[in-house]
């Protein structure tokens, strides 16, 4: 009985064919989800503009405004501390393992570690040859604070890098600029890897759950990253513009991934992983040296940045670990 079962399985069923998940319905998932991850980011993105960038009446209102703005990036600093623990660095190492596994590669050199190391260099090379030069220039303090991080509203400067701490008359400004720029370009190098996650799947169950967390968590990193351009003295205008680009990788991603699914191999997995990599190095670099440390100098409200900056880890790792 048993041999002559086997040839059923080669016998054509209609039911059996409707029970395969059609490409279109997958495609319909993913369109959608790239839809609503720009609409929902990009509005994450102009909301922090549009409440902390409204001209205040008087000086005490800019500088209330100051004070809530310092507060509410030392929550966001939570975010980007768990997002570069929690989430880049373990999808990275994951996405690499995998990657050498499939080619049959094994290494005793640590290239994961590696990859994350010249990523922070090439910020750390970036900012110190940007300095030097313009060290060798000679500007004024002035003209090198106004080349760096520019005016707010068109007017004049008056903002500091944080309450209690006033720029230095004879001290460089600090190149918050940049780093506020090699900031958006990690999380964007970053997001448009998980798009690609969103883009390969094949399976439509997967594919939604994946879609539902990002939601989530690109609407608190677009806050969060809105925030830290703020607390970084850029014009209005260019937050908005960082806020579009950043909210267009995702989608970016998702397209590039719908697009790829049938041709990725384990070479593209591969020099995928090692450029995800390199954004992780940056983003630890930025973490770590440019928004924790400015956050955390201040004389004022200690205790309160402190709570604020956990509850903001607490946040994305409750997240994180929920996996919706």
């Amino acid at each position: 009985m048993g041999p002559w079962e086997e040839p059923e399985l080669l016998v054509w069923r209609p039911e059996a064919v409707a029970s395969e998940p059609p490409v279109p319905v997958g495609l319909e998932v993913k369109l959608g989800a790239l839809v609503l991850l720009l609409v929902l980011t990009l509005l994450c993105s102009l909301v922090p503009i549009c409440v902390l960038r409204r001209p205040g009446a008087n000086h005490e209102a800019s500088a209330s405004r100051q004070k809530a703005l310092s507060l509410v990036s030392c929550f966001a600093g939570g975010v980007f501390l768990a997002t570069c623990l929690l989430d880049l660095l373990p999808d990275y190492l994951a996405a690499i393992d995998e990657a050498l596994a499939a080619l049959h590669v094994t290494l005793q050199f640590p290239l994961q570690e590696f990859i994350l190391a010249m990523g922070f260099f090439l910020v750390l090379v970036m900012e110190q040859i940007t300095l030097a030069y313009k060290e060798q220039s000679g500007p004024s303090p002035l003209e090198e604070t106004r080349a760096l991080l520019g005016t707010v509203n068109g007017g004049p400067q008056h903002w500091h890098d944080g309450p209690g701490i006033p720029q230095a008359s004879g001290a460089p400004a600090s190149p918050s600029a940049l780093r506020a720029c090699v900031l958006v370009f990690s999380l964007a190098l970053h997001s448009v890897f998980e798009g690609l996650a969103v883009g390969l799947q094949r399976d439509r169950a997967r594919a939604m759950e994946l879609c539902l967390a990002l939601l989530l968590h690109k609407g608190i990193l677009a806050v969060s990253l809105s925030l830290r351009l703020l607390q970084s003295h850029l014009r209005a205008q260019v937050v908005a513009g960082c806020g579009i680009l950043f909210s267009c990788m995702t989608p970016l991603g998702i397209g590039l991934g719908a697009a790829l699914a049938e041709s990725a191999g384990p070479l593209h997995q591969l020099a995928q992983s090692v450029l995800e990599g390199m954004a992780a190095g940056t983003f630890l670099y930025i973490t770590f040296l440019e928004i924790l440390p400015q956050e955390l100098a201040s004389s004022e409200q200690r205790i309160l940045k402190v709570i604020l900056l956990l509850a903001g880890f607490a946040l994305l790792t409750g997240l994180l670990f929920i996996q919706i």
